[in-house]
């Protein structure tokens, strides 16, 4: 019976989708774009799982609310990505940490600053990405800048995953 119950788990290990845990770890050790794909993935779905009235909530008087910390990133995205070269979308002036507050508003902006990141890594070639561009009195190169970004965003993944747990919401990956 033991072996049965072996030998049927075996097939369906053989037969089945990708298993869930596969699904968590899309992107990983696939080098920047498949990084890139996974921390984007987990921040969206992150910011789609949390209710619309905790975006409000902040940990302390003084920190960011959740809110700000998406907006934190889009807009960072945004201008470090522009330090590339890459120009600012037309509405982005308007944008600040504390204008945009609404669940929708945010995943929005959070969306738009993911996939410009992510074409702008796309069109950059070998060439490109050894340019240097200078930022804050310093000298980098467009590479470092991409590698900033990601940097970034998965340190604010982790604040973001605090901020969750503290108010209730599960990550969506870790169900």
């Amino acid at each position: 019976m033991k072996s049965r119950l072996a030998l049927g788990f075996f097939l369906f290990l053989l037969v089945a989708p990708k298993s869930f845990a596969q699904d968590r770890l899309d992107g990983l050790w696939q080098g920047y774009d498949g990084e890139w794909r996974h921390v984007s993935q987990q921040l969206v779905a992150l910011a789609e799982a949390t209710p619309p009235e905790k975006f409000a909530w902040r940990p302390a008087p003084g920190a960011r609310s959740t809110s700000e910390v998406y907006m934190h990133i889009a807009i960072a995205n945004f201008g470090l990505l522009s330090e590339t070269g890459v120009k600012l979308p037309a509405d982005f002036k308007q944008v600040s940490e504390k204008s945009v507050t609404s669940k929708t508003e945010v995943i929005t902006w959070l969306k738009r600053s993911l996939e410009a990141v992510k074409q702008a890594h796309l069109a950059e070639t070998p060439t490109d990405l050894v340019r240097k561009v200078r930022l804050e009195d310093r000298d980098a190169t467009v590479d470092a800048m991409y590698l900033r970004i990601i940097v970034h965003d998965n340190e604010h993944m982790g604040q973001l995953v605090a901020y969750a747990r503290m108010t209730g919401v599960v990550p969506p990956w870790s169900k």
